[in-house]
C-alpha cells in the first residue's frame, strides 16, 4: 500500500513531513508525499483576519482528505482548530520538540526594540513584558521573515523554536522564552497527523501518548476559551500542571491561570474577559 501524505509546500513543511513520512513506513506500507498549497500560503501579506481564522493552513489539507485525494494530512498540530473538523480525527502526534517561543536577532529583550511578529499572542505577551517595545506585523516563512529582519532592521522577531531547530537554524536563536515568561500557543511543538475517521490504524504505531495527553488538553482549553487565531489566547501543559491565559490585544492586561480541568479553565478564562 502506498500511504499519500499531504503536505503544504513550505521548506519546513515538507521537512517536517518528510520525517513524518519515514516514520510512516513499515513493510507493506511506503509513503508518497503530496505538497498542497493552503490560503496562508497563497496569501503572506495579509493579516491573518483577513484571509480567515485560525486553520488557515489547515482547511486545503482537511479538503483533500475528505475527498480522498490523500490518506494523511501532517500539520504543525498549532495550526489546527482547537476542535476536530467532522470526518477526520488527528491518529497520532509525534513526540514533542522544543514548545517555545524564541527571540532571533538578540539575546534579551531591551526597552524600546521593534520586533516583528504577526501572532496577537506573541504581540499581546510581549507588550504586558515591556509597553515601549514596537510590534511590527510580520509574515512568510521562516527563511522569509529572517532576511526581512535585516531587511526592515528590525531589531529582532519572535518565532517558534522547534521550527527553526527542525531547518538546522538552531544559530538564529538568541533567546528561548520559558513560558512562565510568554506562553506558547496550544500545541506548539508537536506534528499531528490527520487521517478520515474509522482509519487511525494507518498512522497509530508513530503515535506519541505523552505527547497526545498534553496537546488535546491545550485544544479542549482554547475550544473552551472560543478564541480564534488572532485571540490573544494561550494554552500550555508541562507535563504537570495546564496553564493558560487571555490577555488584552496591546498587553494592557494577561489573566494567566492552571487548573486540571482543560474545559473549566477555559470557560473561566472567557468569563474573566467578558467581565472586564
Amino acid at each position: 500500500m502506498i500511504l499519500r501524505v499531504g503536505s503544504r509546500g513550505s521548506r519546513l513543511a515538507l521537512t517536517q513531513s518528510n520525517h513524518v513520512a519515514e516514520r510512516l513506513r513499515r513493510p507493506g506500507i511506503e509513503t508518497a508525499l503530496m505538497p498542497i498549497t493552503t490560503a496562508g500560503d497563497r496569501d503572506r501579506k495579509s493579516p491573518f483576519g483577513e484571509i480567515g481564522a485560525r486553520g488557515v493552513f489547515v482547511k486545503e489539507l482537511e479538503e483533500a482528505l475528505l475527498a480522498g485525494r490523500i490518506d494523511a494530512a501532517v500539520h504543525s498540530a498549532k495550526d489546527m482548530t482547537s476542535t476536530d473538523t467532522d470526518g477526520l480525527v488527528v491518529g497520532a502526534y509525534l513526540l514533542r520538540e522544543d514548545p517555545r517561543d524564541a527571540l532571533c536577532g538578540v539575546p534579551e529583550l531591551r526597552s524600546g526594540m521593534r520586533i516583528g511578529t504577526a501572532s496577537a499572542r506573541r504581540r499581546s505577551q510581549l507588550l504586558a513584558i515591556d509597553p515601549t517595545l514596537r510590534i511590527e506585523p510580520l509574515r512568510g516563512n521562516i527563511d522569509t521573515r529572517l532576511n526581512k529582519r535585516t531587511e526592515r532592521g528590525l531589531d529582532a522577531i519572535v518565532l517558534a523554536a522547534c521550527g527553526l531547530d527542525r531547518l538546522g537554524l538552531g544559530a538564529e536563536i538568541g533567546h528561548r522564552f520559558d513560558p512562565a515568561e510568554l506562553l506558547p500557543e496550544a500545541g506548539q511543538g508537536a506534528l499531528a497527523i490527520q487521517v478520515r475517521t474509522g482509519e487511525e490504524h494507518l498512522v497509530a504505531h508513530v503515535d506519541d501518548l505523552e505527547t497526545r495527553r498534553r496537546v488535546e488538553a491545550e485544544r479542549a482549553c482554547i475550544a473552551a476559551v472560543g478564541g480564534g487565531c488572532l485571540a490573544p489566547v494561550a494554552a500550555f501543559h508541562d507535563g504537570v500542571r495546564l496553564q493558560a491565559l487571555i490577555a488584552d490585544e496591546d498587553g494592557a492586561w494577561v489573566e494567566r491561570r492552571t487548573g486540571d480541568d482543560p474545559g473549566a479553565l477555559g470557560a473561566a478564562l472567557a468569563a474573566f474577559a467578558a467581565g472586564r
